[in-house]
């Protein structure tokens, strides 16, 4: 708990059986932590079998593969339905560090925040990590381009370490989504278009062969939903375009 607050970690997973138990591990140890909901998205390795050993751990698999963004959504029900007032979602491959779990939560917990991304760019920690310069410069890129377009100034928008307040995930029309890569900007644009204030903190990642990863073609395609969104985002905004994803005109003030 944190103030009375219960924190729930998820972890959608896929093929993570090498580094689930050592990132669990590392997530428990932040004292806070209430429950870890693991979701395995029909994964062809040991992932299931080393989830239910794990302690504090309810572990959801599902019938077939629906992909990250289905992952998520699954995620984000199951957290609401265990009382989650905190959800932070971190990949089980350990590329991101759950030590900035208790910073993440307190931002959320005190009423600073309703949604905190620990960003890789912030701290310049994206190639010290190893990211592939071809990713950097499309994240880079991309963020621009998203930035100019939905008026935020986020140092990036596709980290997979964020953390929402239980009040914001039921506001948000998350079911909508791609069911694919795409959800992780598209939830975002929501939040945006909500006018919540998205926070950052600066995290380290490590990048090593069992860290997920999406190929050449597969990051195209994302980067092309991405600047989709963005102008889907804006256009709704002046009142040229309708959108499932943005269903209604802004109805508060950012944060």
């Amino acid at each position: 708990m944190y103030k009375n607050k219960k924190v729930i970690v998820v972890m959608p997973a896929y093929n993570a059986a090498k580094t689930l138990k050592k990132t669990h591990d590392e997530v428990l140890a932040q004292e806070i932590v209430d429950l870890i909901i693991v979701v395995d998205d029909r994964s062809s390795d040991q992932t299931v079998s080393i989830a239910n050993k794990l302690p504090h751990t309810i572990v959801h698999q599902h019938p077939s593969n629906l992909g990250y963004g289905g992952n998520q959504k699954s995620c984000y029900r199951l957290a609401l339905d265990h009382g989650g007032d905190i959800i932070i979602m971190i990949h089980p491959d350990y590329q991101y560090t759950p030590q900035l779990i208790p910073a993440m939560a307190s931002m959320i917990g005190n009423g600073l925040y309703h949604c905190v991304l620990g960003s890789r760019i912030l701290g310049g920690y994206a190639l010290k990590g190893g990211m592939p310069i071809w990713k950097y410069i499309a994240n880079r890129f991309l963020t621009f381009a998203e930035n100019i377009l939905t008026s935020a100034k986020l140092s990036e928008y596709h980290t997979g370490y964020r953390a929402f307040s239980g009040q914001l995930i039921k506001e948000l029309p998350f079911e909508r989504n791609s069911d694919d890569f795409l959800f992780d900007n598209q939830i975002l644009a929501q939040i945006l278009w909500l006018g919540y204030t998205i926070a950052e903190v600066s995290c380290p990642t490590k990048y090593f062969p069992e860290a997920s990863s999406i190929n050449l073609l597969r990051s195209i395609t994302y980067g092309i939903g991405c600047l989709v969104t963005a102008f889907r985002f804006r256009l709704a905004k002046i009142g040229i375009l309708k959108s499932n994803l943005f269903p209604k005109q802004p109805h508060r003030e950012a944060e």
